[in-house]
């Protein structure tokens, strides 16, 4: 009786301590799910944010609150930071191509961008869970959804908010350390670092309560984890952008801006209540499963279009072994559009697609540098 006790008092008090979007369906949220959503229904949708309260009741009775490290990396979505790493290889080996690599600028970018990363993801999450309520509705899927680790009672609110704005402030301490190092090197060399990610940073700020509710997510998401980091790590090596710097960056812009993109197309039921306007929301997810494949194309054309052009080494075309993960994703978006489970294994090529062209990349400017140093 006790343990039931204690139970009812914790889930008591987490519905004390949760905004009024606890229950995100009335007024117009409801109506906003009967168009979304027509099967789920607003009891549906009730159902799962009582299950949640309840999972989440007995994660407090578990844990307690306080400082655990394990807790803010599960929140910050680790199995996605890796996007992270592999631009600032891809934007590492563009640079050893061109003759310029430094190890100390190399570590700095690795750890400043995957801290910063990992910031848009806890914020996120906070975001998601204390103001719109998102996550106490939506399925999750391996790939969208959230961490689920505040629903899950293992992380708090307030714990992902210090978390994702400790990791925001590590991140860009990194990128001051590197502009501080490009002004030593040459006077006025920091200048156009510090202009990428100082934009960096106001897309993490703004990515969630703004982006995500005026139909300019998945841009921002593609420059913030696609574009300005490449560009950011190739000026950080060579203090220069270039031609090769902006070209490599197109397939790195697109290609993220599909991986949010895509990974909409579960939640877009949920994020309709949460007064979210991302392209599913507006094109509906039949004519938006075709605007992900026309962008998915044009990165692999932007790969073409550098080397065509003399920018990129005939090397790059490397790059067009992700076309294999990416026409999965393609094939399974067109196909499974409407569809919840069905859509599983095009999110995980989607994923793969951004991992393998990366990498491929950065190993076509890898063996370019290391023939032309031979």
């Amino acid at each position: 009786m006790g343990r039931r006790r204690r139970r009812q008092e914790a889930r008591a008090a987490e519905h004390h301590r949760a905004p009024a979007v606890a229950h995100p369906l009335r007024g117009r949220a409801h109506r906003a799910v009967q168009t979304a959503a027509p099967h789920a229904g607003e009891q549906g949708l009730h159902a799962r944010a009582d299950r949640v309260a309840d999972v989440r009741a007995e994660g407090v009775l578990r844990r307690g609150i306080g400082l655990d490290v394990k807790r803010w990396l599960l929140g910050s979505r680790p199995w996605f930071l890796t996007v992270a790493a592999v631009l600032v290889l891809h934007g590492s080996t563009l640079a050893f191509w061109r003759g310029s690599f430094e190890w100390s600028r190399f570590a700095l970018a690795l750890v400043g961008l995957v801290m910063l990363h990992g910031s848009v993801n806890l914020l996120n999450d906070w975001h998601d869970y204390s103001k719109t309520g998102i996550d106490r509705v939506v399925r999750r899927t391996p790939f969208s959804g959230g961490s689920g680790q505040l629903t899950a009672g293992n992380l708090s609110a307030a714990e992902a908010l210090a978390a994702g704005l400790i990791a925001l402030a590590v991140g860009s301490t990194m990128g001051l350390l590197l502009v501080a190092d490009l002004f030593r090197e040459r006077a006025g060399g920091g200048w156009p670092l510090l202009a990428i990610g100082a934009t960096g940073v106001l897309v993490i700020v703004l990515y969630t309560p703004v982006a995500l509710k005026i139909g300019l997510g998945e841009l921002l998401a593609g420059l913030g984890l696609g574009m300005l980091p490449v560009l950011g790590v190739y000026y950080a090596h060579t203090l220069r952008l270039d031609a090769a710097a902006w070209w490599s960056s197109v397939p790195a812009l697109l290609l993220t801006l599909n991986l949010l993109y895509l990974n909409e197309f579960p939640d877009w039921a949920a994020d309709k209540v949460g007064k979210r306007r991302h392209l599913v929301i507006l094109l509906g997810p039949r004519r938006a499963s075709r605007l992900y494949a026309v962008v998915e194309a044009a990165a692999f054309a932007g790969i073409v279009g550098g080397v065509a052009a003399g920018a990129l080494t005939p090397w790059s075309l490397l790059g067009l072994g992700g076309i294999v993960p990416a026409a999965v994703a393609v094939r399974g978006a067109l196909a499974h559009y409407d569809k919840f489970e069905e859509l599983f294994p095009a999110l995980g090529a989607n994923v793969a697609a951004v991992l393998a062209t990366n990498m491929l990349l950065a190993l076509g400017y890898l063996i370019a540098g290391v023939l032309a140093r031979g």
